[in-house]
């Protein structure tokens, strides 16, 4: 692009309330350079005053920003975990819980823990709280409707429960777990978080954010955790050093509060 970067991620922070100082640069220049290429602009500036105009195109933009890859049971041994220790000490100091799937993308995360959590009681006494940046990944989520491929890590017995065949490749998710996830647009970086968490999911986004953006995420996932609760994070994305964040390290990828 012949113009500025920086003038142009002030002026998404003024459309989109995205902060794209968060994310690396050389990759999400990278990225959205593509994008714009595409259309045939040949400056920030011009891609800018289209974006104000075009909400296919606006539409569009935020998708592309927010990196949707998700499937259910992703990790499927960290799963066990969550299964047979987390939720079980949980469970041990109340009998209801307060789940956040935060950057839940399309619905595959909050849906796996309604069907997890369905094993230990029944579905409506759950209530999820799923929350993303991307409006159309969340209509999405609301619809239900997934490959065959975003279903491979999930357990047989959820697959056959709660799931209709609607032909060879896709799947939809039965309405009774629906029911049990409560959909809402959120800016990790901006909006307020939910409060006395019991359990915090979120997985597989913070390695897209700076180093002082995580930091500061996972301080706000702290203070929005009761006492002795748990962070439940991505494969890719231990913390270092989390008892200066306020955690201790349960095990690999769960973290509890102090």
């Amino acid at each position: 692009m012949t113009d500025s970067y920086e003038v142009f991620k002030t002026d998404v922070f003024r459309l989109t309330k995205i902060d794209l100082n968060a994310y690396k640069e050389r990759q999400m220049k990278r990225r959205i350079d593509s994008l714009i290429a595409k259309h045939r602009f040949t400056t920030y500036h011009q891609y800018v005053d289209e974006l104000k105009k075009n909400k296919a195109m606006f539409d569009e933009f935020v998708n592309y920003l927010t990196i949707n890859v998700s499937e259910f049971y992703r990790n499927p041994e960290q799963w066990v975990t969550l299964e047979k220790k987390i939720l079980p000490e949980l469970l041990s100091k109340s009998g209801t819980l307060k789940i956040w799937s935060a950057a839940c993308s399309t619905g595959d995360e909050p849906y796996s823990l309604v069907m997890l959590l369905s094993k230990f009681m029944p579905l409506n006494r759950i209530k999820i709280i799923a929350t993303d940046i991307d409006m159309q990944v969340l209509d999405k989520a609301r619809m239900g409707l997934y490959n065959v491929k975003s279903l491979k890590g999930l357990p047989d017995e959820f697959l056959k429960k709660y799931f209709t065949k609607i032909n060879d490749t896709n799947y939809k998710i039965s309405d009774e777990i629906k029911k049990c996830v409560e959909f809402k647009k959120h800016n990790l970086l901006e909006d307020t978080y939910p409060a006395q968490c019991d359990l915090i999911v979120c997985r597989n986004v913070l390695i897209y954010f700076t180093e002082e953006a995580k930091e500061e995420i996972y301080r706000k996932f702290n203070a929005s955790l009761k006492q002795k609760c748990f962070l439940f994070v991505g494969s890719t994305e231990q913390i270092i050093q989390p008892e200066k964040l306020g955690y201790d390290t349960f095990q690999s990828f769960f973290y509890q509060k102090k």
